[in-house]
């Protein structure tokens, strides 16, 4: 019988089919690992917010019972996107992200704890943003010798929680149960006091008026022994005026301190502190003017030169860094914010003379 050839066909056939498979099974394979969650977290230029404009309609800086002076020029709060609590990033993200001149990777736990839920993200981020709100004010008026109060503030209230609807964002807590609330160490252990399901009597000061507040302690989702009200509260300042800060809620966090402690102090005085231009900066600030660093400052100065700013404003332990970020010293300078007070110092000097001598950063 005639020999067609038949067994070498299936043989080769196989053969090749062997081959295909293993590219399939490799391509597979390393698309699969290219997807896994990595752990780490990527930081991103976020948005710039001018807090002398509007967000939304609203005036980012609303200022009640005193004198205002508008300036047209541009101080620029810088924000960063961050790999959310709950998101993941996958190899390729990862290895894009490293070979990026604008964005940072970060092992995810020096971003987060191994206990952070979206939640209790969310609820840190307000608050800080709250607590660094009143900080600023508090600083711009010191440089103004405006004097304050410091007092005891709720800067965040858990959604659904114990307080939620009877304690605000912004009350100044009085009292509790009677014992006054001299600072947060003092309230909290005035609540430690009441059983689990009792309650605790408030008194808050809400919109310049005393208010009676009562709240059913439950127990801690951390320390089931230990009775809570479910608010975050801190130090606090209160005002002889009203000042209101607003950017929207998804904005949070503390290096915002300087620039709205510069645009509070702007608005306060005549004049322009920006010289018509546009300026952004960041960095935490205390009630006494001092610049505190940050992190993703790299990611906020690209995104200050996109967005056309002249100057950027830089906390001193951030200067090395900043210095090696991706932008073009031809187009934007950088400016070291030790002080409020030198940073106005260093604003009026360059809005007289842009081309002055400024204190700046430089690589080590």
């Amino acid at each position: 019988m005639p020999d067609f050839g038949g067994p070498e066909v299936s043989a080769r056939s196989k053969f090749l089919y062997a081959r295909y498979l293993s590219i399939v099974l490799a391509i597979a394979g390393v698309v699969a690992l290219t997807l896994l969650p990595m752990p780490y977290v990527i930081f991103s230029p976020g948005p710039t917010v001018n807090v002398l404009g509007k967000v939304e309609g609203r005036e980012v800086i609303a200022i009640k019972g005193r004198e205002k002076f508008r300036d047209d020029g541009e101080l620029r709060l810088t924000t960063v996107v961050v790999t959310s609590q709950s998101g993941k990033v996958n190899l390729f993200e990862t290895m894009q992200a490293w070979l990026s001149d604008d964005q940072a990777v970060y092992p995810r736990d020096v971003v987060y704890k191994e206990d952070d839920t979206p939640e209790s993200v969310r609820q840190e981020s307000a608050a800080q943003m709250t607590s660094s709100q009143d900080a600023a004010v508090a600083a711009a008026l010191t440089q103004l010798k405006i004097p304050f109060s410091p007092v005891v503030k709720v800067l965040s209230v858990v959604p659904d929680g114990a307080s939620d609807g009877k304690l605000e964002k912004g009350d100044i807590v009085v009292s509790a149960n009677g014992k006054p609330a001299p600072d947060a160490v003092a309230l909290t252990d005035a609540i430690k006091e009441v059983k689990i399901g009792a309650p605790v009597k408030f008194v808050v000061r809400r919109d310049g008026k005393e208010l009676p507040v009562t709240v059913k302690t439950v127990a801690s989702e951390t320390k089931p022994t230990r009775p809570v009200v479910q608010v975050v509260v801190g130090r606090g300042y209160e005002f002889p005026f009203e000042v209101d800060l607003s950017v929207g809620d998804a904005i949070g966090g503390p290096s915002g301190g300087l620039t709205f402690a510069l645009g509070i102090y702007d608005l306060l005085t005549p004049g322009s502190l920006t010289g018509g231009k546009d300026i952004a900066g960041t960095g935490e600030i205390n009630a006494e003017g001092q610049v505190g660093g940050i992190g993703g400052i790299q990611q906020k100065i690209a995104a200050s030169q996109e967005a056309g700013a002249k100057l950027f404003l830089v906390p001193p332990s951030n200067c090395t860094e900043a210095a090696a970020a991706n932008y073009d010293p031809k187009k934007m300078r950088l400016v070291k914010a030790e002080t409020l007070g030198d940073v106005i110092e260093s604003l009026e000097t360059w809005t007289k003379d842009p081309a002055a001598k400024l204190p700046t950063c430089s690589p080590k």
